[in-house]
């Protein structure tokens, strides 16, 4: 079925073999010879043939980022891999390999025609992703079950597909399944389904496909009952106030509390737990929530608005470093007629006169630079005001307009005088039981571990701050990821400005060297 290694050497794909097919399949003649004396840029690629060259591996094809067609067909390759750059593929042909599992192509979501033709796959999986695919060639392998090909009514857009040569194609119903499954398929098996089989199939199989279809119906439904809790999950997230919604920062902080497990028997916590105002805590924890959204869209609203001013300045910034360019190069027209260089003194004066033009120039376009720095930096001081707000002992410093931190603090530490009322409250019951047994007026039962932490006054304290700790160290753990996340939106601006003014910096020296390397060239031309 499938071929075996030759007595030629299993390869590798490699720069070696990649530049000799680039080559190969490139332009030929003078502009062949020119492009393989100055190279090819492999990005310009947009089909590759890699056929009969006895690949064993695929490698190194991530430079091909701009692939749209890809022949690997008749290699002794074993396991697809190494395509997770190649987002742009239409068209892959795998065929006569010696693959068993089919992976690795998640990345493909564009791929309309994928051919598997003669390989050792006993599966259709593992194409989920594909939903441009139309054309599927999967014939000459080892699919045995007629129920997997129902896998592909996932792929609305497949017209044509070849199964044959498959041990499946042998079952006396295939015709008839495959067209009442995959009922949009235009093409099985080199022929073109007709619609006296559709109909035929269509009734055959009239229950099972109804059956079907609700079951899709279903599970639509559920996948897109979680896309909208994912979608709502993120937008909670940019807000930074994921979780907040309900009891879950409070039901964290019993979690991991393997004391609070122990400590639940003492008498009277049953009484002590149902006073704890947990409602209190998730209604503290909601009303931050509702408040971080509404920031929130504060905050969208000015980034947006900040875009806006940023492009106006940027444009505005390029139109007249073009204008100052346009002028300085018409001023500048005559400075390389050599023929107006015979005198010695005239040539000398002109190039000094042009050298401080070309530093005049600089100035100006640099200028302008930090004029747009300048405009940028305020407005991104409207929506980045520094505040230094002091909060149980610590300084910090926050650039974050979204959310107020004295609110934000003032609800922290809201959650942290519940938690410390109930830990006074819960130390009172474990002294008092402490101090019972020691008198041995204490006749409760207890589980052993629970008794072993009245051993004496100091190791039931510390179950108890130790439950304590982990509840506050909870409540601090969501605090600073606020904090860092705020924090972390902020620099985010501030750090896509950097950059865009030290490529502008970059692209005006750049310019500025070219000018000033053309004077150098032009003084030792004239001056000797």
């Amino acid at each position: 079925m499938s071929r075996l290694y030759d007595t030629i050497e299993p390869n590798v794909i490699d720069e070696k073999m990649l530049q000799k097919a680039v080559e190969e399949q490139g332009p030929q003649e003078e502009l062949g010879q020119l492009a393989k004396r100055e190279g090819i840029d492999y990005k310009d690629v947009t089909e590759l043939q890699l056929d009969f060259r006895n690949i064993l591996k695929i490698d190194n094809l991530w430079q091909f980022v701009n692939l749209t067609k890809l022949q690997l067909d008749n290699n002794i390759i074993e396991k697809i891999e190494a395509l997770d750059s190649l987002v742009h593929l239409i068209w892959l042909d795998l065929s006569f390999n010696n693959i068993e599992v089919i992976e690795g192509l998640e990345a493909l979501v564009k791929l309309q025609d994928l051919s598997l033709y003669n390989n050792r796959i006993s599966k259709i999986e593992n194409l989920d992703t594909l939903q441009e695919l139309q054309v599927f060639s999967i014939g000459n392998n080892n699919l045995t079950a007629l129920e997997n090909v129902v896998y592909l009514r996932k792929f609305k857009n497949l017209r044509t597909l070849n199964l044959t040569g498959n041990p499946v194609c042998e079952n006396e119903q295939y015709s008839m399944f495959i067209a009442a499954h995959l009922p949009d398929l235009v093409y099985l098996d080199f022929r073109l389904v007709d619609e006296n089989t559709r109909e035929l199939a269509d009734i055959k199989y009239q229950y099972v496909i109804d059956e079907l279809k609700q079951g899709e119906a279903q599970a639509l439904a559920k996948l897109v009952e979680e896309q909208a809790k994912q979608k709502e999950l993120e937008h909670h997230k940019a807000a930074y106030v994921e979780y907040l919604n309900g009891p879950f920062l409070f039901e964290s902080m019993y979690a991991e509390d393997t004391e609070a497990v122990k400590l639940a028997y003492l008498p009277g916590m049953a009484d002590l737990l149902e006073t704890y105002p947990s409602s209190k805590f998730v209604l503290i924890c909601e009303n931050l929530f509702a408040y971080g959204l509404k920031e929130h869209e504060k905050r969208e609203a000015e980034v947006s608005t900040f875009y806006e001013c940023l492009q106006e300045a940027i444009q505005d910034s390029q139109q007249q470093s073009t204008k100052i360019i346009l002028d300085f190069e018409n001023d500048s027209q005559g400075v390389f007629d050599y023929s107006l260089y015979l005198n010695f003194e005239i040539a000398d004066s002109k190039l000094v006169k042009y050298n401080e033009d070309i530093t005049q120039l600089s100035d100006t376009l640099m200028t302008l630079e930090m004029q747009t720095v300048d405009q940028l930096e305020v407005r991104q001081g409207d929506i980045s005001a520094k505040r230094q707000i002091e909060n149980t002992g610590r300084l910090l410093k926050c650039h974050c307009s979204f959310l107020c931190f004295l609110t934000f603090f003032h609800t922290m530490a809201q959650c942290r005088d519940l938690e410390n009322h109930h830990h006074e409250k819960l130390l009172e019951i474990a002294i008092t039981t402490l101090e019972k047994i020691v008198k041995s007026e204490f006749d409760e039962e207890m589980p052993d571990d629970v008794r072993l932490l009245f051993v004496d006054k100091d190791t039931i304290v510390n179950a108890v701050n130790a439950s304590h700790d982990i509840h506050l160290l909870k409540i601090d753990n969501r605090e600073d990821d606020i904090v860092t996340k705020a924090n972390s939106w902020s620099s985010s601006v501030h750090k896509n400005e950097l950059s865009r003014n030290r490529n502008r910096v970059r692209e005006i020296n750049q310019y500025i060297d070219h000018l000033q390397e053309e004077l150098d060239n032009m003084e030792r031309d004239v001056l000797g």
